[in-house]
């Protein structure tokens, strides 16, 4: 009688325990599933970055949340930023979420059906179309004929962006930043 208590409780404390986590996962904008990737920071082990080597991208997410989508498990991107949510996702935002995108498509031969952007008092979900991933591929085979190219014109308006940027030394369009 005693070994059926102590299993009846072992089970309910276990139970309570997983309802916890899930809700725990819910709170800071996850999506139900099972977290099979992460890179936080909060880990000391640096989580191994993915790699499409079809496509020459590179990167880790902040999450990787596997679920079932029509049928099959699929794994979806979550990347959070620490500022507020905008009334509309950063488009630079987006790009990263939907390199992810591609990156998984390629090591796992379907696309994910969308990626989550989390704020810190909100998510996106972005759905990734097709458009999207042609955006995705167009801005990778730009960024790697500006890796070789002499000059680059400068891609914002914004002095603060320059101010921050490891490249001022070699910018023919950065800010005048005298002091």
């Amino acid at each position: 009688m005693l070994y059926f208590f102590l299993v009846l409780l072992i089970t309910l404390l276990g139970g309570a325990l997983y309802l916890w986590g899930r809700r725990q996962q819910g709170a800071v904008g996850l999506p139900s599933g099972r977290i099979a990737y992460r890179d936080t920071g909060a880990e000391r082990k640096v989580a191994q970055p993915l790699i499409s080597r079809r496509y020459g991208l590179i990167g880790k997410p902040d999450y990787l949340v596997e679920i079932t989508h029509a049928g099959r498990r699929t794994m979806l991107p979550v990347e959070v930023k620490s500022q507020r949510q905008p009334s509309t996702p950063h488009e630079h935002h987006v790009l990263q979420l939907a390199a992810y995108c591609l990156i998984l498509e390629d090591l796992y031969g379907a696309p994910p059906p969308h990626g989550v952007l989390r704020y810190a008092d909100g998510a996106f979900t972005v759905p990734y179309t097709p458009e999207l991933r042609r955006t995705v591929i167009e801005a990778a085979v730009q960024i790697r004929a500006g890796r070789t190219a002499t000059e680059m014109p400068r891609s914002h308006h914004a002095q603060v962006r320059c101010r921050r940027c490891g490249y001022q030394d070699a910018c023919g369009e950065r800010w005048r930043l005298e002091a």
